[in-house]
């Protein structure tokens, strides 16, 4: 996790996602963002999931591992839970409380869009578990970066071997941005959502934009 400069003056954080499916660049401009709020003089925290503190990273090592027995997809639901509920509780909640923004790398909604849409579990049992271990404590602004299934394979196959979720056959992954694009649109408030498919230039000036348009408007 990296630090800003200085707590900001607002009573409460502001909560920033970032989603998309494998390969849409979710690293490369979580920096952006976080250069942004270093240039507003905002104290951040930086964040991911499934992970975040040591517990939950343990958690993701497992969820990650092709190597692994089998896991029924209600498990792997559950365990991205049980990994987001330590994150929310020692590390997204006082963050948040003490004045600080959070970006995270994925929260809730890739699990409707993974776990969900993905897998085909009842989203009605995504929400529900959402309520029981997070409440209200939501993002405030979703980034959702968006590239064809394709375009996503492609970049992640020249990261070596891939992992299980990874691993995933090019069925699931439209599934899985099909849902994104889904959530989107019934959020449109909370949801912007990028053209991945574009030189990262591009597409860091777009976040710069929302970014500052986020900081203007609190």
């Amino acid at each position: 996790m990296k630090n800003g400069n200085r707590v900001n003056k607002l009573k409460r954080g502001q909560f920033i996602s970032i989603e998309g499916i494998e390969g849409v660049g979710k690293s490369s401009n979580i920096s952006a963002i976080a250069k942004c709020l270093k240039s507003a003089e905002i104290e951040f925290l930086i964040t991911r999931e499934p992970g975040g503190t040591p517990v939950a990273e343990n958690i993701r090592t497992l969820l990650k591992d092709r190597n692994n027995e089998s896991i029924p997809e209600v498990a792997e639901l559950l365990m991205m839970f049980s990994a987001r509920s330590l994150n929310v509780r020692n590390v997204i909640l006082p963050a948040l409380k003490s004045g600080k923004w959070i970006i995270c790398d994925r929260f809730t909604d890739s699990s409707r869009a993974y776990q969900g849409g993905g897998r085909g579990l009842s989203m009605e049992m995504v929400d529900d578990l959402a309520n029981w271990v997070h409440g209200d404590v939501n993002p405030d602004l979703t980034i959702l970066l968006d590239a064809p299934v394709d375009v996503g394979m492609t970049r992640i196959s020249d990261r070596g071997q891939p992992d299980r979720i990874e691993s995933e056959k090019h069925g699931f992954f439209e599934r899985v941005r099909e849902c994104y694009l889904n959530l989107a649109k019934r959020e449109p408030k909370r949801f912007v959502v990028i053209d991945a498919n574009r030189d990262l230039s591009e597409v860091q000036d777009d976040i710069r934009e929302i970014i500052q348009r986020t900081i203007d408007n609190n």
